[in-house]
């Protein structure tokens, strides 16, 4: 994120928090999309060894969660399980046409935060972070911000 002061791109006003927004293009309508690689790119390009980081989805109608990544057929389950609990019609007060992927994304959540260990996320063996994509297709922003215990 730029800013108009003369500081990297990539730091926040006050230096402590190094931040990046990737653009996330998803292809269904309903989608859960593994983000994980590019997370921990942020990570690494931050340089901290100790921390948390934050994620945000600034949408209506996509969030972010962290579930198991290594089989792809569990994030496909997860997608049928929204579609299945609020299906796109049923008689939402909302005339837009996509109240379902509101409510789905009440469900989901529109952040995350995950603790940073000596340069790594500290995810589960299994776990991975999905950006939720639920009024797709789209292209949409996951924001980033990492917190470095040793720049605070």
């Amino acid at each position: 994120m730029a800013s108009s002061m003369a500081m990297p791109a990539n730091t926040d006003k006050t230096g402590r928090a190094f931040l990046r927004t990737i653009t996330v293009r998803t292809s269904r309508r309903t989608e859960l999309k593994n983000v994980t690689a590019e997370i921990e790119s942020a990570v690494r390009e931050s340089g901290c060894a100790s921390g948390t980081c934050l994620l945000y989805v600034p949408h209506t109608t996509a969030g972010v969660l962290i579930n198991e990544g290594d089989d792809p057929a569990v994030a496909r389950d997860i997608e049928a399980a929204f579609d299945h609990l609020v299906p796109p019609q049923a008689g939402y007060r909302h005339v837009e046409g996509n109240a379902d992927s509101h409510i789905k994304t009440a469900l989901a959540a529109s952040s995350a935060s995950i603790w940073i260990e000596d340069g790594r996320l500290t995810l589960g063996r299994w776990q991975a972070v999905f950006f939720a994509e639920f009024d797709g297709p789209r292209t949409r922003e996951l924001r980033v911000k990492i917190l470095d215990e040793e720049r605070s």
